[in-house]
């Protein structure tokens, strides 16, 4: 392993922002916005939460938050007008990977899981986690060697072994016809 490891799926240095939500339209006359929420914590989305908005993740902080059908409508602090909101139309909103808390003991984020080291129970290395599909079941690795080849492993317990994040590593039983 090299003397640098990378511990996660952006490039070395960089900052690792995740998508909590996506702006959608200006709602009322208050500079509200309607956001879609794309998070598995949406709890976490409150009032004077720093949110990062854009491809440019201009910062922001959350002034109001309050339910709306399927989503939330949300204000930013210094964002007073339907005109002013109107500017954060169809745009990501991210925070920063530092600012979340820890999961529990032996959870892990989708984005920390980019990268592993994917071996067998033999030890032979089958490749490294390039992408996770979310199915509605259970999530499905997809594993991509140098080469190209990919192989898709449900995340069942049957299949994930162990994952150890200091080791940046998954042991995996492969399944019949993998």
């Amino acid at each position: 392993m090299p003397a640098t490891k990378q511990l996660s799926g952006s490039p070395a240095g960089e900052p690792v922002y995740l998508v909590i939500g996506y702006l959608r339209r200006p709602h009322g006359v208050s500079g509200e916005i309607v956001m879609d929420i794309h998070t598995d914590f949406p709890e976490r989305i409150k009032s004077g939460r720093k949110i990062l908005i854009g491809e440019k993740y201009q910062p922001f902080t959350l002034d109001t938050v309050r339910q709306h059908s399927n989503g939330l409508l949300v204000s930013l602090k210094g964002v007073d007008t339907p005109e002013e909101a109107g500017r954060f139309r169809n745009q990501w909103v991210y925070v920063k990977a530092s600012d979340v808390p820890p999961l529990p003991q032996g959870r892990h984020y989708q984005y920390e899981m980019i990268g592993l080291d994917v071996v067998d129970e033999n030890g032979s290395l089958l490749g490294k986690v390039a992408e996770i599909l979310e199915t509605g079941a259970n999530d499905v690795y997809i594993v991509r060697d140098d080469s190209g080849k990919e192989i898709l492993l449900p995340a069942i317990p049957a299949v994930i072994l162990n994952v150890d994040m200091d080791q940046r590593s998954m042991r995996v039983h492969l399944l019949d016809g993998l």
